[in-house]
């Protein structure tokens, strides 16, 4: 049964070239790509954050995560802090933190798909002190699992 679409508000924001909305490439992509408004270098081991050229503004009870795209990080092109979180109450651009792990530069040119970005239901949750009963083979944590 398909589910029901919700509307994100987006906004361009004056003087930023003009940059298309987040869109899915394929009928079976699960995030819509996020494209760059301008032209910048990376340079390695430092943090750019780099515009989007958007607001957004997603429902009440949702957030936006942002996501890197794969095919960028074969490149050394890392999305910091990733996945990034766009709640629901915040109204700025959205930038996506980027970095690149390779000797040199590495440009981005105006337009390029640099993220992803996702709706995401925001549930409600209480935290509560008690005691939290141990599942033998996952309490290691940080690779547990194995390879």
């Amino acid at each position: 049964m398909p589910r029901r679409s919700r509307t994100v508000r987006v906004e361009r924001v004056p003087g930023v070239s003009e940059v298309p909305l987040p869109v899915r490439a394929t009928r079976g992509s699960a995030c819509f790509d996020l494209a760059s408004a301008e032209a910048v270098e990376l340079e390695r081991g430092r943090v750019t954050l780099v515009r989007t050229g958007l607001k957004m503004r997603c429902p009440p009870g949702t957030f936006l995560e942002v996501r890197p795209r794969s095919g960028l990080s074969s490149k050394g092109v890392l999305m910091a802090n990733a996945p990034g979180t766009v709640d629901s109450d915040y109204s700025g651009e959205v930038r996506v933190p980027m970095t690149y792990l390779f000797e040199g530069r590495y440009r981005i040119e105006a337009g390029d798909r640099i993220g992803q970005v996702r709706l995401v239901a925001d549930e409600p949750a209480t935290f509560r002190l008690g005691k939290v009963d141990p599942v033998r083979s996952r309490a290691g944590g940080f690779g547990s699992t194995g390879r």
